[in-house]
C-alpha cells in the first residue's frame, strides 16, 4: 500500500532547465484548495477567461438565430460545427464596440476593431510612433490574479504581425495585430510559434541551457523522469492514472510540435501569399495552441489567455477548403453571392476550431465538472459585417459556466448600442474582480 502523501497545488517536477507544472490530483486535497486565496463563501473552483479573436467579421445571416431564447435545435450555418456544444456556449446579440467606429479619425475599421475589442478605448492615430489605446479586459484581471498563478496571462496567436510601420489608415500594424494591452502604452505582442509557447509554459532556466536541452533532443518529460517516478511511486492510483493521462497529453504535444518543424514547406498555389506562422497547416497551428491554452489552464499556469486566429483585416487565403481568394477582399462581398458563400465558409472553419478546443475543455475533468464549466470562453470579431465595416449587433459567443456563474445554452438579445465592455465587467465581476468602469462601459451585463 502507498501510504498517502500531500502535495501544495504548486507543486513542480524539475529537471535541468525545465518545470512542469501537474493538474489537479487527489493528494492535492480537495479541489477547493485551488482557490486557496478565496475569502470565505467565495466560488472554491478557480474561474478562467478566454478571448478568442476572428477578423473581418462575420456573415451575419448565417450566424444569428431567428429567435430570442433558447437555442433552436437546427442552429444557424456558421454555428453548426458547434451542434454537439449546444447547452455550453450562448449567442450575445446587440452588442456593440463603439471605440472600433471611427468618431471623426476616418478610415482604420479594421485597427480599431482589435485595439478596441478588449479595451473599449478609441485608438489613437499617429505616424506610428505615439501608440496610445486602453489596457485591456485581460490584463485587468491578470494584474489582480498575478500572484496566484505562474504566468499572469497568456497571449497566443498564428499570424505574425509587425508592431511598427502603418498598416491601415494611418493606424500602426501594433493595432491590427494587438488584442491585450497592459496599458494604454504598452501593447502585449502575442506569441505565433508553439514551440515558444511551450517552454513559455514548462521550460525554466537561461537560454543557455535551453539551446542544451534542444541540442540532446530530450523533451521535457524526459528530464523530469526522475522526478516523475519518485513522485509516481506514492501516489494512489487514481492519482496515478491521471498523471499517466496528462503526461501523455504533453507527450503528444510535443511530438507534434517536433513534427511540424520537419514538416517541408508546403508548395504554395499561385496567388495565394504564404502564412507567416507555423506548423505549415493552418487548422495544425491553431490546435496546437488551443492545446497550450487547455494546458495552461489545466495546470493553473495562468488563468487569463488571448488568442487571436488570425489579425484584423487579414488577407489570409483558405485554398484547403476551397477559398483561395483572401479573406479581406472577399469580406468587401457587395452582397455577391458566391463571395459571401466563401465567407461563410472561412467562418465555418473557424467556429470547427472553436468546436476542437471545447471539445478538449470537455475532455479535462475537474471534481464534479469539468475545464469547460470553469471557464468564461468568448469567440467573436470587433467587425459585424465585413463590407459594412459596422461594429454594432457584433457576433460574441460566450462559452462555459464560469464555475456556475454562467447560464449556457441561449440567444439572448440587449438594447442596441449596449457596449461590449459590459460584458467585460460582468466577466470580472465572476472572477471576483471588482471594477466599475473599463473603457466606455455603462454597467454590468445582465441576464448572461
Amino acid at each position: 500500500m502507498n501510504t498517502p502523501i500531500k502535495l501544495s497545488r504548486r507543486t513542480l517536477l524539475r529537471g535541468m532547465g525545465t518545470a512542469l507544472a501537474l493538474p489537479w490530483l487527489e493528494a492535492m486535497g480537495p479541489l477547493r484548495a485551488w482557490a486557496e486565496t478565496a475569502t470565505p463563501g467565495a466560488k472554491t473552483v478557480p474561474n478562467r477567461m478566454a478571448f478568442l479573436y476572428v477578423p473581418n467579421g462575420i456573415n451575419m445571416a448565417d450566424w444569428k438565430p431567428s429567435a430570442e431564447g433558447a437555442l433552436p435545435q437546427e442552429l444557424p450555418r456558421i454555428l453548426q460545427p458547434l451542434a454537439a456544444h449546444r447547452n455550453d456556449f450562448s449567442i450575445l446579440t446587440g452588442l456593440t464596440a463603439d471605440k472600433a467606429r471611427a468618431n471623426g479619425d476616418g478610415g482604420g475599421d479594421h485597427a480599431r476593431a482589435l485595439s478596441a475589442f478588449l479595451t473599449g478605448t478609441q485608438p489613437r492615430k499617429t505616424d506610428g510612433t505615439d501608440i496610445r489605446a486602453g489596457v485591456s479586459v485581460d490584463q485587468v484581471a491578470a494584474a489582480r490574479l498575478a500572484d496566484q498563478t505562474r504566468l499572469a496571462s497568456l497571449e497566443i496567436g498564428t499570424e505574425a504581425g509587425s508592431m511598427a510601420g502603418n498598416c491601415d489608415s494611418g493606424y500602426s500594424c501594433v493595432y491590427s495585430s494587438t488584442m491585450s494591452w497592459r496599458s494604454a502604452t504598452q501593447p502585449l505582442p502575442k506569441e505565433v510559434n508553439p514551440k515558444l509557447v511551450f517552454e513559455r509554459l514548462f521550460g525554466a532556466g537561461s537560454r543557455e541551457e535551453r539551446v542544451r536541452r534542444d541540442a540532446r533532443r530530450k523533451s521535457v518529460l524526459d528530464l523530469v523522469k526522475d522526478d516523475f517516478a519518485d513522485l509516481n511511486g506514492r501516489l494512489g492510483r487514481n492519482d496515478q492514472r491521471k498523471l499517466d493521462e496528462y503526461f501523455s497529453a504533453v507527450r503528444d504535444l510535443e511530438q507534434r510540435i517536433e513534427r511540424a518543424a520537419r514538416m517541408p514547406d508546403p508548395t504554395i498555389p499561385e496567388g495565394v501569399v504564404q502564412p507567416a506562422g507555423v506548423p505549415g497547416s493552418y487548422e495544425e497551428h491553431i490546435r496546437l495552441m488551443a492545446d497550450l491554452m487547455v494546458l495552461a489552464f489545466q495546470t493553473e499556469s495562468t488563468r487569463v489567455c488571448t488568442f487571436v486566429l488570425a489579425n484584423e483585416g487579414s488577407g489570409k487565403a483558405y485554398p484547403f477548403i476551397g477559398v483561395s481568394e483572401g479573406h479581406h477582399d472577399l469580406s468587401h462581398h457587395q452582397n455577391n453571392a458566391e463571395k459571401k458563400e466563401k465567407i461563410a465558409k472561412i467562418n465555418c472553419f473557424h467556429t470547427t476550431q472553436l468546436a476542437y478546443l471545447m471539445d478538449r475543455m470537455k475532455s479535462v475533468k475537474e471534481g464534479d465538472g469539468t475545464l469547460l464549466d470553469h471557464c468564461m470562453l468568448v469567440y467573436g470579431s470587433g467587425n459585424s459585417d465585413g463590407n459594412a465595416h459596422n461594429h454594432d449587433d457584433l457576433p460574441i459567443l460566450l462559452a462555459g459556466r464560469g464555475c456556475g456563474t454562467i447560464t449556457p445554452g441561449r440567444h439572448v438579445v440587449y438594447p442596441k448600442e449596449t457596449p461590449l465592455n459590459n460584458l467585460w465587467l460582468s466577466m470580472l465581476n465572476r472572477m471576483e474582480i471588482s471594477v466599475h468602469q473599463l473603457g466606455d462601459s455603462t454597467g454590468e451585463l445582465k441576464g448572461v
